[in-house]
């Protein structure tokens, strides 16, 4: 297949088009979709995607009127906002109200509804909320205003951690005093493996993370393949790597050979980024983690380990009760589409109270949310 798809690129595309192009050509894209037509069957198969922005491209481009009737490609926890714990921004909102604090915060964060408010809330009556567009901005912040203690919110998945790990570094050589970390960061492959096992779902493969992947590598699934005899595919982001990775993962299942195949060769391989994986073992430790949805799963979050335990914004604040408490609406069916129990049109809420302007849960709010993406692209 993949030496199917670069003798194509050459022959529709030539070597003067942009690269993003080749990726993108409506040439290419109907003829791996015939492929994945005439792999299918009629069986119906059930495939998982775990993150948040194949959602938005699977959508955004079309892909799922290409696909035959029996494959269905569910969406999953691929959202780091949307996962994070009802309790989590509580306290964050709980933090943004302290006169002496300052909360650094990635955009996507401000308008997801905590208990009684948001985080864009809280900024328009304190001022004590920012918006930063990397973890090594809260080092500037926080030298910046010395009379103030930053608090840098520490979302996200493997992507983002060795980013965040080197930040912590930074500030412990700097030595920056007045700067903590508020810590929810998750790890993909334990939610996974909860997936894998509830019965309701009926996973007959995953499109693995592509970000998430270039981090941590193929490794990882493969534990988990050989646990629950699924397949797994790591795809990247464009029309034709997702439907190349279903087309991949299609050829799995059909030969009953659970495993770990790699379409996004260009950016993943076997064993990962070592250096940001070094990165992440030296500042975190793994630690259970409160997940929207899911509860509690175990081992499946990072906390800063002993030597750096003066950056954590839950030990100075003494806010770490809060993050497993909260409640989000009672008819909004965010844990649901988490999970990949409910698509977001079920949920009586959706297009209705809920709205990109107004949002009642998380899925809404975020460019990776589930209810985002279907409410842009598939109302």
């Amino acid at each position: 297949m993949k030496k199917w798809i670069r003798k194509k690129r050459r022959r529709h595309c030539g070597y003067s088009m942009r690269y993003v192009d080749e990726f993108r050509d409506i040439k290419l894209i109907r003829a791996v979709a015939g492929k994945i037509r005439t792999l299918a069957g009629k069986e119906q198969l059930r495939l998982m995607e775990v993150c948040g922005t194949h959602t938005q491209n699977f959508l955004r481009f079309g892909l799922d009127k290409l696909l035959p009737e029996n494959i269905t490609l569910i969406s999953g926890p691929g959202c780091p906002v949307c996962v994070s714990a009802q309790g989590y921004i509580d306290a964050a909102i709980h933090l943004a109200g302290q006169k002496d604090a300052l909360v650094l915060t990635f955009a996507d964060m401000l308008r997801v509804p905590g208990s009684a408010s948001t985080l864009e809330k809280e900024r328009a009556c304190t001022g004590n909320v920012r918006v930063v567009y990397s973890p090594l901005d809260a080092l500037r912040m926080a030298k910046s205003h010395p009379e103030k203690k930053v608090v840098f919110l520490a979302v996200g998945f493997e992507t983002t951690a060795p980013a965040i790990a080197l930040s912590v570094l930074s500030a412990q050589k700097q030595k920056i005093n007045n700067l903590f970390f508020f810590c929810a960061l998750k790890l993909i492959p334990p939610a996974m493996d909860l997936l894998a096992e509830d019965k309701r779902l009926k996973i007959d493969g995953f499109l693995c993370p592509g970000h998430v992947s270039a981090i941590i590598g193929l490794k990882p699934y493969q534990a988990l393949a050989h646990k629950h005899g699924l397949c797994c595919c790591v795809a990247g982001f464009e029309p034709l790597d997702i439907l190349e990775g279903i087309y991949m993962l299609l050829g799995q299942v059909r030969k009953r050979k659970a495993g770990v195949t790699n379409q996004y060769i260009r950016a993943v391989n076997k064993n990962g980024n070592l250096q940001g994986k070094n990165l992440m073992r030296r500042v975190f430790k793994i630690s259970d983690a409160a997940w929207r949805g899911f509860g509690t799963i175990s081992k499946s979050g990072l906390e800063l380990r002993d030597a750096y335990s003066c950056f954590d914004a839950g030990k100075e604040f003494g806010i770490r009760r809060l993050i497993h408490d909260g409640r989000q609406a009672s008819q909004c069916k965010c844990a649901q589409v988490l999970k990949g129990l409910f698509p977001p049109a079920q949920c009586p809420l959706f297009g209705r109270a809920c709205l990109p302007e107004h949002p009642v849960g998380p899925c809404m709010v975020s460019y990776e949310g589930a209810c985002n993406a279907y409410y842009k692209y598939k109302r």
